[in-house]
């Protein structure tokens, strides 16, 4: 880090006994820039040894955490079983980073629900996910095998954080139904949300695979909607006019293979 300083004539972290070290605004720009520079380098060096017939190198992926922590883990083992030369780096993040770091290139591929169509990105849409609603095992609805939204109206409620893309669809589907609900807390990733719920904080509308596990064991009862069904789409966002890896390009295909995109 001294060398770089002294080769940039720039401080790029402050020191102190206590609080350690936090980098400068410098510091910042080069590990931003840094992170494209290393990215595009690997990218190259795909290419050029893709003649060979070995796929290997890096894939880089960022997502949100309910896709990453229950949709995405069957498809990384496929992937490393059929590409063992290859290694996949897994971020988990907010939707707004995610959608950062696929601008800057910092990563080949972002995996996000309600992918967003922007200027500097492409989508490639993956699967829809079916809404449903998620209660404690003693809660009044857990025994129902479906409920209209207006059944909803006047609970208390776990909610997404307002910047999560989920959280604007699920308001809106409480608002065209008629249910009041009253917000107990918010949260930004869905494991907190169920841990709240299964501690009668509230109830609360996640995406049904994200709940399979609870709702096996116990500890969750999920409710589908007489008035739905309501999904959420998933999709792959990557930064326009930047060619894929091979490997990064395997990874998405295999995405959309198993996830049934057409």
């Amino acid at each position: 880090m001294r060398g770089l300083e002294q080769r940039f004539d720039r401080r790029l972290v402050e020191r102190s006994g206590k609080a350690g070290v936090e980098p400068t605004d410098a510091g910042r720009l080069l590990y931003k820039e840094s992170k494209i520079l290393l990215a595009r380098f690997r990218t190259l060096e795909q290419r050029l040894r893709e003649p060979s017939g070995r796929m290997t190198g890096t894939v880089h992926v960022a997502t949100v955490y309910s896709v990453g922590l229950h949709a995405l883990p069957p498809y990384v083992k496929q992937f490393l079983r059929e590409y063992p030369e290859v290694a996949i780096q897994v971020e988990y993040s907010r939707t707004d980073r995610v959608y950062g770091a696929c601008a800057s290139g910092a990563i080949d591929l972002g995996i996000v629900a309600f992918p967003q169509r922007r200027p500097r990105l492409e989508v490639i849409l993956l699967k829809n996910d079916e809404l449903v609603l998620v209660v404690s095992p003693e809660h009044r609805l857990a025994r129902r095998r479906s409920v209209p939204v207006s059944a909803l109206d006047g609970e208390a409620f776990v909610a997404f954080d307002r910047a999560v893309p989920t959280r604007r669809a699920v308001d809106r589907i409480l608002r065209d139904h008629g249910a009041n609900v009253r917000i107990a807390t918010e949260f930004d990733n869905v494991e907190t949300i169920k841990r709240s719920v299964e501690a009668g904080l509230g109830v609360s509308i996640v995406p049904e695979d994200t709940v399979r596990n609870e709702v096996r064991a116990g500890t969750l009862a999920a409710v589908g909607f007489t008035d739905g069904p309501f999904t959420r789409p998933v999709g792959i966002i990557h930064r326009k006019g930047r060619e894929l890896s091979p490997p990064a390009r395997a990874f998405a295909e295999l995405l959309k293979r198993g996830m049934g995109a057409t």
